[in-house]
């Protein structure tokens, strides 16, 4: 349960700071890659949901928690949990690849748009990093 906990509080802490990296890369450039964080319009159900902004963020932070549980069992598994590359790879091509929901929205950014892409995975780049060096250290 202790482990368990911790790999919360890393989902938790991580995704608020690749929250805070996009959002700080919109104020700067008005960018809105930030905003793939919290679309929810390509799930059916979740975007009827109200209030949408409530079910935005949690939406964020439940993926955020599952993916570091999930990817952590996935790797202890192959005794590879404590590699931070297999962290980056993983969370920085899947998102490099995610971002391609825009498809699916009218919303921003768009997926011709090379600079929210960059920004996007950049951004995912740094959460991989803290998510590895966190388990390491603290898992």
């Amino acid at each position: 349960m202790k482990r368990l906990s911790k790999l919360t509080l890393i989902g938790i802490v991580a995704g608020t700071v690749l929250a805070a990296i996009l959002i700080i890369i919109y104020w700067i450039t008005g960018n809105m890659a930030f905003y793939l964080l919290f679309n929810v319009d390509y799930i059916p159900i979740l975007k009827e949901m109200r209030p949408t902004i409530l079910i935005e963020i949690a939406f964020h932070y439940i993926f955020c928690i599952a993916s570091v549980i999930i990817l952590y069992y996935v790797l202890e598994f192959f005794r590879l949990e404590q590699r931070i590359m297999i962290y980056v790879i993983v969370y920085t091509g899947g998102s490099a690849i995610l971002f391609y929901l825009t498809l699916f929205t009218n919303h921003e950014p768009h997926s011709t748009d090379v600079l929210a892409w960059l920004y996007w995975t950049g951004a995912h780049m740094m959460y991989s990093v803290m998510v590895g060096m966190s388990v390491r250290k603290w898992v």
